[in-house]
């Protein structure tokens, strides 16, 4: 393929629905640049679960990407490629990581949760003004996941502000290679005075856990690069990808009022309205990075070269026409609201249990208080975030009780 046939994608993320539907028309993969890096971008949803669940696939760069340690050096999502955790692994390695993490997230932690979860969202609402308007991303969705993974990973009160600015920028894929590298070691500074707090006072939280696991077939604890960076990752994806979730669900209803009624008169419920967010606006449009360990054919006869970077387009998948009908429409009550917001396969996100509960709680409540609550301007007046990673909006500005005479 020829380079000017390759879709340069949008740092900024300006217009997302218009590039997904580039990527599906180019067919089940095409060749794109994310910042200077050319990848497969695989926006087919059988193709895409295909090499998800593929042994020729692998997401350890360091092993299977000729490019990495040149890329690593000068591209800005340097990060999203080069920590060492389950995120990156491959094979028995991603095994080893994914058994000893899986116990802090189990189903029994996370509903464990339900009642502090409730009684957050509870204060949150009550701190909320009634009059005028309110930036209901910055004051609902961003401080019910801090809280909450705050909580959970035992991150002290007083820094969760400060993991909020570094872990925002990790999803900001319009800063330069400087930023980001300063970002990065303002993030691992972080994290180590987390961690060697945690090692002298231990508590019944993640972080401490993490640090006493051991692993059960040998023994083996995480090393610290693996312990700082199991703890981004979960800190992380705890964070920012539900904060999103949030924001396009309350956008989407106060936008299309046929959807509350649906929950309103029974047609659906919350959980519903959860999961068509996932599949309509999942929280990360691209993923970075996987890599072909073989020669990959492809369904229109091209080929993905072994040790070429291969990512997950999941918001374009997730409208793919062959998947759901009408797949642009947001409709809670559609009988398959299948999606692929959490990855396939051995990678899927341990903390789905947890991101599907804050958001259904949020909504109940929200609505339940505030039944007439209106957004506060035009939806395609709302600013994008600047990313080609993270789907949500700069704010999402609300009237929590309609204006006089409305």
């Amino acid at each position: 393929m020829s380079e000017q046939q390759i879709l340069v994608l949008d740092p900024t993320g300006a217009d997302p629905d218009a590039e997904h539907q580039a990527l599906r028309e180019r067919g089940p993969a095409t060749l794109v640049d994310i910042l200077g890096v050319r990848a497969w971008s695989v926006s087919d949803p059988a193709l895409l679960k295909q090499l998800l669940t593929s042994k020729d696939v692998s997401k350890d760069g360091r092993a299977h990407w000729p490019a990495f340690a040149e890329t690593v050096a000068t591209w800005p999502l340097a990060l999203w490629v080069a920590v060492e955790n389950m995120f990156t692994a491959y094979g028995k390695d991603h095994s080893r990581l994914r058994r000893m993490v899986a116990p802090a997230l189990s189903a029994r932690r996370t509903a464990a949760l339900q009642a502090d979860i409730e009684a957050l969202v509870d204060g949150i609402l009550d701190g909320l003004p009634t009059s005028g308007t309110v930036d209901l991303r910055e004051h609902l969705a961003y401080p019910l996941p801090i809280a909450v993974i705050g909580k959970l990973m035992g991150v002290p009160a007083d820094q969760r502000a400060r993991f909020r600015t570094v872990v925002d920028n990790v999803f900001a894929t319009h800063l330069s290679v400087e930023e980001q590298a300063a970002n990065t070691a303002a993030l691992y500074s972080l994290l180590d005075v987390l961690i060697e707090t945690k090692r002298t006072e231990p508590d019944e939280d993640m972080t401490s856990l993490l640090i006493a696991t051991r692993d059960e077939e040998d023994g083996s604890a995480l090393s610290h690069a693996e312990l700082r960076d199991t703890l981004l990752l979960v800190i992380s994806a705890g964070y920012e990808t539900t904060v999103n979730v949030i924001d396009q669900a309350i956008t989407t209803l106060l936008t299309d009022p046929q959807q509350l009624a649906h929950i309103r008169e029974g047609r659906c419920t919350w959980q519903d309205v959860v999961e068509e967010t996932l599949r309509h606006q999942p929280a990360v449009k691209h993923l970075p990075l996987r890599y072909a360990r073989t020669d990959i054919p492809l369904p229109d006869g091209q080929t993905i070269k072994a040790g070429e970077a291969i990512l997950a387009s999941y918001a374009a998948a997730n409208r793919h026409p062959d998947w759901h009908e009408e797949a642009d429409r947001f409709d809670a009550t559609r009988p398959s609201k299948e999606h692929l917001a959490f990855g396939h396969g051995v990678h899927f996100c341990l903390g789905a249990p947890l991101a599907r509960l804050e958001v259904a709680t949020v909504l109940r409540l929200l609505f339940e208080r505030f039944p007439d609550a209106q957004l506060a301007t035009e939806r395609t007046a709302l600013k994008r975030l600047p990313s080609l990673i993270s789907n949500g909006h700069a704010s999402v500005p609300v009237r929590l009780r309609p204006m006089p005479g409305h």
